[in-house]
């Protein structure tokens, strides 16, 4: 027996697992006990791993689609050619962006895709780029952008010392920290209580963090900015502003201060429905604590006002004091990054541009590279035929579930001409493939995690090594990639040429221009310290001997290297979080920025929503569970086992209205769609909301999921509207207005 120390990737967590192979088989996945970072912690998802490695409708092989529409195992050369040949085919028609592309979220887990997945996306020579980003934290990316000038740039908490936490719109016990790679989230959060501290959670729900905070204060979908600015207006005519330390480093906070006067707490309080005297008091003790974090996910993010959310939460960082400090947020130091050689420095910065081109259909505007995915199906079926698009490439993507409005998704992906999927399920989406490339599942595949890494709570760094050899003969997903890549930039070659031809770049952009970390090293001694094997780990090798704890490639001899991570097998804590004003900072001016064009005018229309009449329709939500991740991990038995989770959670007291009682099946309707979903009725939700989870409805024809079939619930998609958005276009699953049919 073999145990294998390593990261659980099926979250943003990064948990250190131990896994135990016996005979080429896993036998056993633990919490490791000497993980620096989550020490021993796991969640159920881990044992998911397993599951996941040995779930027979998993694919093995690559599939190409028959003129009848179903599908026959093809050999790697034939079935690379064939989605090469298809696209290209499309291409040269209708021209570069007649295809499009779709990430889903597994990419962030996976160092092979942050690697090559660019360098797909670069070579399929299209604007039309969609994520889940914009199904997700697209709006925090705009403000921190607006404010830091990254998309990245992301205040964390500092968890392990903060004495109040105020969460909005998060469920961490659930989620295991998102924009917070924070491992064991239990443990974290009562020892804020152990010393003395104070957790409160803002959500229409109890969740299950509400069991582990002091306060749940209930508030009405969609208004979570308006609630976060009565709190800063509170705070700033109080005069208890803690500005000084950060006023030498901001541009704007007098424009801040006259701009949201109407976000009075009696004002707001009738809009969100938390009683008056406890927004004062909330903004009196955030303001007065030692140290203090506020903090927002999904239900901030994905809203009709997401991006000003995001916004107010770090403005009442800033005006408290608590942001770039011990206890309050702060910006962390990864090992291993792109543009890792350069220096944190004072002064102007290049800034966050947004809208260099639209969509064709509603011109929604660009955003790091990408549209929002809620213009897709209209770019699909309604753009001019010069302007369409006909050919898609999803990598690791369920859009289909996971994107608003299914009904037209659905149309839309039936009409293409050619699709390719990077799959390792024939699902709702890849169903719609002309050819299946299955990558290796995560057990076969090495991992570092370049994404949580920097939005982690402490600074850290893990290298994970394959547990299993992969079969023989099959491509690994960066030469999946790597291979589509060559093959779209003028035709397939050998992949290690290819590979030569990225790193010699990389290496190119890492060791010029100014301001460097490491200066006076010379291409050719670099790329021969990086050796011959192809692959994503000489590229991790890179990043983390040039970044701010490497070894410099000789000119910091007890720094970094990989060899030296890869023998600290259980990770490397590199310490915690430390200040980073103004260094951190990419804006234009060198400072935070906190007011811009797009800020105030969103301002303006919340004030408008303040005294706005609202529908008096039911509020739909999501909601999470544990062992959940979206829609990827329903077929998986050990994960799906259990209560049926697919429910519409209501309100007694909107249960008795309705005539419902938890067992029943009801349909719900919104302006786009309706489905027909099962009652569950709890106090835990408030009045006047309802909640489903996200990722089910597991129903397609055509799809190999046999467990998720069996359990398909509802696909709450059916109903989020792709035209209700946050002006980033990102999709506002809160808040949906929605009824519930009766006979």
């Amino acid at each position: 027996m073999k145990t294998t120390y390593r990261v659980c990737t099926l979250c943003e967590a990064t948990c250190g697992i131990a896994v135990d192979v016996q005979d080429g088989k896993v036998t056993k996945i633990a919490g490791d006990a000497s993980d620096p970072f989550s020490r021993g912690y796991i969640c159920p998802k881990a044992f998911g791993m397993k599951g996941l490695q040995e779930d027979p409708d998993r694919l093995r092989t690559p599939l190409i689609k028959n003129t009848d529409g179903t599908f026959r195992v093809a050999g790697w050369d034939e079935a690379i050619d064939f989605a090469l040949s298809g696209l290209n085919r499309v291409r040269q028609q209708y021209g570069n962006d007649s295809l499009a592309t779709y990430a889903g979220n597994p990419n962030a887990h996976s160092l092979h895709a942050m690697i090559y997945g660019p360098v797909l996306t670069k070579a399929l020579q299209t604007k039309h780029r969609y994520s889940a980003s914009s199904a997700d934290q697209l709006p925090k990316m705009i403000s921190c952008g607006l404010m830091f000038g990254g998309g990245l740039t992301v205040p964390i908490p500092d968890l392990d010392k903060t004495k109040y936490l105020l969460m909005l719109g998060a469920n961490p016990m659930v989620s295991n920290g998102s924009l917070m790679t924070a491992p064991g989230i239990k443990h974290r959060l009562r020892a804020i209580r152990e010393r003395g501290g104070k957790v409160v959670v803002v959500d229409p729900r109890r969740t299950e963090t509400c069991a582990e905070a002091h306060e749940h204060l209930p508030i009405r979908p969609g208004t979570d900015a308006a609630f976060v600015l009565a709190l800063v207006n509170v705070v700033l005519q109080d005069g208890a502003a803690q500005f000084e330390r950060l006023a030498g480093v901001t541009l704007g906070l007098s424009e801040v201060t006259q701009a949201i006067g109407a976000f009075t707490p009696a004002k707001v309080s009738a809009f969100c429905g938390i009683p008056e005297a406890v927004i004062v008091r909330v903004a009196r003790e955030f303001a007065a604590a030692d140290c203090a974090a506020c903090y927002g996910r999904i239900g901030t993010t994905c809203q009709e006002f997401g991006t000003l959310a995001s916004w107010a939460i770090d403005v009442l960082n800033i005006v408290t004091g608590n942001l770039d400090r011990e206890g309050g947020v702060m910006f962390p130091l990864p090992a291993a990054a792109r543009g890792g050689n350069r220096l944190d420095t004072d002064g102007p910065g290049r800034g966050t541009k947004f809208g260099r081109w639209t969509s064709s259909v509603r011109g929604l505007w660009e955003a790091f590279g990408e549209l929002p995915v809620s213009v897709l199906a209209e770019e699909i079926l309604d753009a001019e035929e010069s302007q369409r698009v006909r050919g898609m490439v999803t990598v690791a993507g369920n859009p289909l579930l996971s994107a608003p409005g299914t009904n037209r998704l659905e149309a839309a992906f039936a009409s293409l001409e050619f699709m390719v999927s990077v799959d390792i399920y024939l699902n709702e989406t890849t169903r719609h493939a002309d050819v299946i490339l299955p990558p290796p599942p995560p057990l076969e595949r090495e991992s570092y995690d370049l994404v949580f890494y920097q939005l982690s709570v402490r600074n850290i760094a893990k290298f994970s090594p394959a547990v299993l050899p992969r079969a023989p003969g099959v491509l690994d997903e960066w030469e999946i990639l790597l291979s589509l890549a060559t093959g779209l930039m003028g035709g397939r070659m050998p992949l290690k040429q290819a590979d030569d031809f990225l790193l010699a770049q990389l290496i190119s952009q890492e060791i010029s221009g100014n301001n460097l970390r490491f200066a006076g090293l010379e291409s050719k001694a670099v790329r021969k310290e990086l050796g011959e094997q192809p692959g994503p780990q000489r590229v991790l090798d890179l990043f983390l001997r040039l970044g701010p704890y490497g070894d410099g490639f000789g000119q910091r001899p007890e720094g970094l290297n990989l060899e030296r991570l890869k023998a600290d097998e259980h990770g490397r804590d590199l310490g915690p979080l430390q200040p980073r004003l103004p260094g951190v900072l990419n804006t234009k001016s060198g400072k935070i920025e906190l007011w811009s064009e797009l800020i105030s005018a969103e301002v303006e229309r919340h004030a408008q929503a303040l005294d706005a009449s609202r529908e008096a329709k039911l509020r739909l939500i999501g909601r999470r569970h544990l062992r959940s991740n979206n829609s990827w991990m329903h077929n998986v038995h050990a994960l799906a086992k259990g209560p049926e989770r697919c429910t519409l959670l209501m309100h007694p007291a909107d249960a008795e209205r309705l005539g419902l009682q938890t067992g029943d099946k009801t349909t719900l309707r919104s302006r786009v769609g309706s489905l027909s979903v099962l009652v569950e009725v709890s106090d835990e939700i408030m009045e006047g909301v309802v909640s489903m989870p996200h990722g089910w409805g597991h129903i397609a024809q055509g799809t190999r999921q046999g467990v998720a079939s069996e359990r398909p619930g509802a696909n709450v998609n059916m109903l989020s509207d792709p035209e209700f958005l946050d002006v980033s276009g990102n999709a506002a699953f809160n808040g949906v207005p929605v009824e519930v049919l009766t006979e």
